[in-house]
């Protein structure tokens, strides 16, 4: 793989995770299911990357491995049932624009949990997070739809970010691909007990948007980051994968006609600027912290 090829790999990457809250919104499905089945539809694609991608390596794993797995997985669950739950409450742009906000809460996160100082570009961060999700609230009120799914998905957004430090924790051990594989078995296995009383009501086009979701949005744009991350700098992908909310928001507006409100961009754009100073702040994270992260989403 080319440099640009690689770089093209990354981008087609963001689309695909960009394209989660669409499919989401696409299946007439409950959160539970829809999460059920991108987790067991994952299992299957990263199964076969990692059968046929050549330069994949299997970790044997001890205790603690298997310890940090099932709490990564615990989380990743949790993120993917409030993210959609927020998709389908407020709509794909707020709930997008909602865990954007990750990057603030990893920032204050790493400073309660590791003892560390906060610096004041760090301090701009998340200003700029916070501002940017005032402005994006559409109103204040809880009996509102909208702002209850931007709480679900700010939400969804701090369970990404605990999840982003659990897998950085271990991202020096465990490859990526067995990472991702044993934390999709994980969330299968969760909300199996939820989702299967409901598995047989699900339409035929809702198992095409569930299956495009965990094949494509999860396993595919996964490997794409992995394989290109082999040729590409950490900080170039870190870059890329904050354009998701672009593409996410963007294939939103021409799909659904969520058009958002002048006050609504503003407030993206602030949080889309966070997230990017995110990425060159973190600009000396290893290509596996990297690639642990976007697993994560």
């Amino acid at each position: 793989m080319t440099p640009r090829t690689a770089l093209g790999a990354l981008h087609i990457g963001a689309l695909m995770f960009g394209l989660t809250g669409v499919f989401g919104k696409l299946a007439a499905a409950s959160p539970a299911v829809i999460v059920f089945g991108r987790a067991a539809f994952a299992v299957l694609a990263l199964a076969l990357f990692a059968r046929f991608a050549s330069n994949t390596r299997w970790q044997k794993l001890d205790a603690v491995d298997w310890r940090r797995l099932l709490l990564s997985g615990l989380l990743l669950a949790g993120h993917w049932v409030s993210f959609f739950i927020a998709v389908k409450v407020a709509g794909v742009a707020i709930a997008t624009l909602g865990f954007a906000s990750f990057p603030a809460f990893t920032v204050i996160l790493e400073g309660l949990i590791f003892r560390e100082r906060i610096r004041a570009n760090e301090i701009l961060l998340v200003v700029l997070v916070s501002v940017g999700l005032v402005l994006v609230t559409p109103d204040f009120d809880l009996a509102s739809g909208a702002t209850t799914g931007l709480l679900w998905a700010v939400g969804s957004g701090l369970l990404f970010a605990l999840l982003s430090l659990t897998n950085r924790a271990s991202s020096g051990r465990i490859p990526p691909v067995q990472a991702a594989l044993c934390q999709n078995v994980v969330v299968a296995l969760c909300l199996l007990p939820v989702a299967a009383p409901q598995l047989s009501e699900v339409r035929t086009i809702d198992w095409l948007w569930i299956g495009l979701l965990g094949i494509f949005c999860t396993g595919v744009a996964h490997s794409l980051f992995v394989a290109s991350l082999a040729v590409i700098k950490a900080r170039t992908a870190a870059v890329v994968f904050a354009l998701e909310p672009v593409y996410g928001i963007t294939m939103a507006w021409l799909l659904f006609d969520e058009n958002p409100t002048l006050r609504m961009l503003i407030g993206g754009a602030l949080i889309i600027v966070a997230i990017v100073v995110s990425s060159r702040l973190s600009g000396g994270s290893s290509k596996k912290a990297v690639a642990a992260e976007a697993a994560s989403h």
